[in-house]
């Protein structure tokens, strides 16, 4: 396939007028406004109590995707009604391909829990809620879902943006071998896609790709809120042929898909701006299905960590960072630039 086949398969890499993806952005914008308005609506004034928090409280900025203590509403201490709004809002914040992989997510806690014997710290309706900010047209507001193995953040500035990462999906496991759900792969393209293109390499190419016989046992930058600029490592976009350069860009395609089209389409479009060039592909770890192994799509405004070490290498974190956009920082210093609260100071 070449690079030219790949970069319209999904439709996202597609040239559009701006006047079209402003639109369609407000259309995105408009639908998270009125999903957690609803969302919020339906709640009781206790729960909507602990759902909502302010935009420039600390508690946005903190993410995890281990089973921990969350703040926030879950899908556990909801009506039935009301967990349809939730999702409804979720629905909002991701693509159907993403949606359907958050979702699928969450029914792993299900197959965990038969392998551990009914642990009933396996829960699918324990995943939280919360909203920062009030849900607005014109201002500025943020929201998360959030547990075991999904972290989703967004953060929405009126006239400037959609900020949506940091974004992680994990899988564990990353096939279910066992089960009403066998077979089931929930991350299988970000697996396949990257490991298509390393068997790819010529041995030179993968001299420089492969970085190191042995994986990290995790994401090498964690759950840090201000993720640290990694060296770049591994082979640089320049250096790989027409096809395999389409290899990369399919595989980068397929984590910003996971957002709605357009928001997905304005990530490839920063990513092109910067350039092709600079990005580089990192391996660490065995090339083979079943061996533990870690990847790393690295640019200059992004960051895309892999890592399938843990359960005999059946266990998937991966997530997509932005340096300077995470939590919608950028955006909100330029909103803050230009807009105050009134009070001769910024709100945040």
């Amino acid at each position: 396939m070449t690079r030219r086949t790949l970069l319209f398969s999904l439709g996202i890499l597609t040239f559009a007028a701006p006047v079209a993806v402003a639109v369609r952005r407000r259309r995105t914008k408009t639908a998270m406004v009125d999903a957690a308005t609803a969302f919020l609506a339906s709640l009781t004034p206790d729960q909507r109590a602990r759902t909502t928090f302010a935009l420039n409280d600390a508690e946005r900025l903190s993410w995890h995707y281990v089973p921990t203590a969350r703040k926030g509403l879950t899908l556990k201490e909801m009506t039935p009604a009301q967990q349809a709004a939730a999702l409804r809002l979720l629905r909002a914040g991701l693509s159907e391909r993403g949606y359907s992989k958050a979702e699928t997510i969450r029914q792993l806690e299900l197959v965990l829990k038969a392998m551990e014997n009914g642990n009933p710290g396996r829960d699918p309706e324990n995943y939280h809620f919360s909203v920062f900010g009030t849900p607005s047209e014109t201002g500025a507001w943020g929201w998360r879902y959030e547990g075991h193995h999904c972290s989703q953040n967004w953060t929405v500035v009126s006239g400037r943006g959609i900020a949506s990462t940091p974004q992680f999906f994990g899988a564990n496991p990353a096939e279910v071998r066992q089960g009403p759900m066998k077979g089931t792969r929930v991350l299988a393209a970000e697996e396949d896609l990257a490991r298509t293109l390393v068997h790819s390499l010529d041995d030179t190419q993968r001299t420089l790709a492969v970085v190191s016989p042995t994986a990290p046992p995790d994401m090498v930058t964690g759950a840090q809120r201000q993720v640290a600029i990694e060296e770049a490592q591994g082979i640089p976009y320049a250096r790989l042929t027409k096809d395999q350069q389409g290899m990369l860009v399919a595989l980068i395609e397929e984590y910003a898909s996971a957002q709605p089209a357009e928001l997905a389409r304005e990530r490839l479009d920063r990513i092109r701006r910067s350039g092709l060039d600079p990005i580089a592909f990192s391996w660490m770890g065995g090339i083979d299905r079943g061996q533990p192994h870690y990847y790393r799509i690295q640019g200059p405004t992004f960051l895309i960590e892999y890592d399938n070490t843990q359960d005999n290498a059946n266990h998937i974190h991966s997530v997509w960072r932005d340096y300077k956009d995470d939590f919608g920082q950028d955006l909100l210093a330029q909103h803050y630039a230009t807009a105050s609260d009134g009070h001769g100071h910024h709100s945040v």
